[in-house]
């Protein structure tokens, strides 16, 4: 699956974006997806991921979250927190990227999907500080996402007033939440408070603990990448998306 460099004009600016499509596609509607990235940005392992997921038959976007910041350069995801002036310099891209600017610049993300030939449902899936974005993506634009999939999110039910768990009664679709083992980011009174939120909003999901799994397990570039673990969350995100989105 070849990728397409692409720009998308946002509210904002203009995001780059890769975009994968299948090799063959059906005659039926083609299904998207949009690939929300972690923290160390576009690259070649989320190429690596998007690449497999289009290889399923979905038409997948990964966007660029971090392009107000202009060319800010490859991140190294084995180094980029223990680093200077990398670490001073990714958190602040982390920090002042807010949920509102990606809940925004998700109306020109869903365009360009269908653009780019997705005709059939639209699923999201994040990673990291993505995959916060993914369940704010389906419950801020609920008749285009039918399914939303997390994988070591952080703060998907924190106290601040953009968290998550706050935002999913509009969501209508499904909701796959996989956590890390250990993940101070989203810690279990976080993920006791999620599921109480989608269980009061009658939403359709799953939170799954990965035993064992460090934040970052399923991306290959990690330095907490875990092989067995990562075709684990593939084998569960491919059901879920295939049973949601076909």
């Amino acid at each position: 699956m070849a990728k397409q460099d692409i720009t998308i004009k946002t509210q904002d600016g203009i995001a780059r974006a890769g975009v994968f499509h299948p090799s063959h596609q059906p005659a039926a509607k083609v299904p998207g997806v949009i690939l929300y990235m972690d923290a160390f940005g576009p690259r070649p392992a989320l190429d690596i991921m998007a690449e497999r997921l289009a290889g399923e038959g979905y038409v997948v976007l990964v966007p660029d979250l971090f392009y107000r910041y202009g060319d800010y350069g490859p991140l190294d995801a084995k180094t980029a927190f223990s680093e200077e002036p990398t670490r001073t310099k990714l958190r602040s891209m982390i920090s002042d990227t807010t949920q509102e600017m990606t809940r925004r610049d998700s109306a020109a993300f869903l365009e360009a999907l269908t653009q780019a030939g997705a005709t059939g449902r639209i699923g999201t899936v994040g990673y990291c500080m993505g995959g916060s974005r993914a369940i704010n993506a389906a419950a801020a634009y609920p008749d285009r996402i039918a399914a939303a999939a997390s994988f070591h999110g952080g703060r998907l039910a924190n106290d601040a007033p953009d968290s998550p768990h706050l935002n999913v009664a509009t969501i209508k679709g499904h909701v796959y939440v996989g956590s890390a083992g250990v993940d101070e980011s989203f810690p279990p009174e976080q993920s006791a408070r999620l599921a109480e939120a989608l269980r009061l909003a009658e939403i359709d999901h799953v939170i799954e603990n990965y035993v064992g799994m460090g934040h970052g397990w399923a991306v290959p570039d990690s330095r907490v990448y875990d092989e067995r673990g990562a075709e684990r969350h593939w084998r569960r995100l491919l059901t879920f998306f295939d049973e949601t989105l076909r």
